[in-house]
């Protein structure tokens, strides 16, 4: 993320200058929208957002769908992106470290910032355990999930970032967004609400989906690429392992020495690879242990056309959970 803050100044310098030769470009977009101009960061923000947005707000991803947060980079573009906007949406909780230089740059006092993680119950980063904020209900107290420091080091913040893989997290999230939203445009307050109240809806009918297809495998452990799976693990009285912490991280003959002892104690029948990281990493592994490599998508990355489609967060946890279950099914 260096490379970020280190070009920050350039692309202010640009921004001006861009800015001076034409005032006038980001009021006639205004007038042409739906309504306020919002700023998502990465994939499960933009669809949460886009469900709660509806036809009341544009919603503008910074980062492209094809990017995770991970291999971000700043672009002038997106600076205009942020000068523009009148609400920022993101997940929080260290998962978009970059934002806080790249907000100063855009030198946009009246921006809103929505952190869709207040008041959710975190699980911390390294050495597992629950750091309660608010309140949560109380299934989470007696079932953590196995979460590791493998001595590589971070990057995320002090709390494990991905709350959006546990349906009943993400409805907060949800909850949160459309709280932010009402008070940024009260004018479209019953709409942002409706939305928030559907789709929360549909979260919380997938949660009790989920919680009766995995009952049967309560106690299992699996293993994923990178460390993504804890809250989602956790939701579902499930083990969750890793590789490596991140998902730009190599692993090392520790890591395959570990994930190949708990593949054999586990029984387990697969490996969870993502999309982004296709099956390079698993191939040899898998092949020594005689087990097979499934796709369990953390929803960091997606298409431009999925990430328009609120809809794409059920279809994929679904196809998450179906592979799931033939990686831990007896």
């Amino acid at each position: 993320m260096a490379s970020v803050f280190s070009r920050l100044s350039a692309m202010s310098l640009l921004l001006g200058l861009v800015a001076c030769g034409a005032p006038g470009v980001n009021n006639t977009d205004a007038t042409e929208s739906k309504g306020v101009k919002v700023v998502t960061t990465f994939l499960p923000i933009t669809l949460f957002t886009e469900a709660v947005a509806g036809d009341c707000a544009d919603v503008t991803a910074l980062i492209p769908p094809n990017l995770g947060p991970h291999d971000f980079q700043a672009t002038p573009s997106d600076l205009t992106d942020l000068s523009g906007a009148n609400v920022l949406v993101k997940n929080g909780l260290g998962m978009e470290e970059f934002l806080d230089d790249l907000i100063s740059s855009a030198e946009n006092k009246d921006l809103v910032v929505i952190d869709s993680s207040t008041g959710v119950k975190t699980i911390k980063a390294a050495g597992g355990g629950h750091h309660d904020d608010h309140h949560d209900d109380h299934h989470d107290d007696h079932h953590v999930a196995e979460h590791h420091d493998h001595g590589h080091g971070h990057s995320h913040g002090e709390y494990d970032p991905h709350i959006w893989l546990d349906p009943v997290r993400a409805a907060q999230q949800v909850e949160n967004i459309r709280d932010g939203l009402v008070k940024a445009d009260p004018s479209c307050a019953e709409g942002y609400k409706n939305n928030a109240e559907q789709f929360t809806a549909k979260l919380k009918e997938l949660n009790t989906e989920f919680t009766e297809k995995l009952k049967p495998y309560s106690g299992k452990t699996f293993v994923a690429f990178h460390d993504f799976a804890t809250y989602f693990a956790n939701r579902y009285s499930l083990k969750a392992e890793f590789l490596v912490d991140l998902p730009e991280m190599n692993p090392s003959p520790a890591d395959l020495q570990r994930v190949a002892a708990q593949v054999k104690a586990s029984g387990l029948k697969a490996l969870l690879s993502e999309p982004q990281e296709g099956k390079r990493s698993f191939n040899a592994l898998a092949k020594d242990l005689g087990v097979n490599i499934v796709e369990f998508n953390p929803l960091e990355t997606g298409s431009a056309e999925s990430a328009k489609v609120p809809g794409t967060y059920f279809e994929v946890m679904r196809f998450n959970v179906n592979n799931l279950v033939k990686a831990i099914g007896d």
